[in-house]
């Protein structure tokens, strides 16, 4: 399992058009249903993002890089963006029926 953390900044005037592309690539999930993989969004009081995703392939991989959505929300992100995506892999210090048990 692997679990990744993706935090990254918005331009104010571009927080609002990144959370209608970020609510794409939910619908789209909710649609293709994919198995093995599980993620959250979040959108901070000050425009930041932070995206976690956790996979469950024994390479890491996740579908959601190939859903048309997710291309959509990547291209122009850089330029959303006042602090570029940063990601980090992640481990779970504690939790509480908010990620996977396993």
């Amino acid at each position: 399992m692997r679990r990744t953390v993706i935090r990254y900044k918005a331009k104010p005037e571009a927080a609002d058009r990144n959370t209608e592309l970020v609510r794409a690539v939910f619908a789209e999930l909710q649609a293709a249903r994919p198995e093995g993989v599980r993620y959250l969004t979040l959108r901070l009081e000050d425009d930041s993002f932070v995206h976690i995703v956790e996979t469950t392939s024994e390479d890491g991989s996740s579908p959601i890089p190939k859903l048309k959505a997710f291309q959509e929300f990547q291209n122009g992100i850089r330029e959303r963006c006042l602090e570029p995506p940063a990601p980090r892999n992640a481990t779970v210090v504690g939790n509480y029926r908010m990620l996977s048990e396993t």
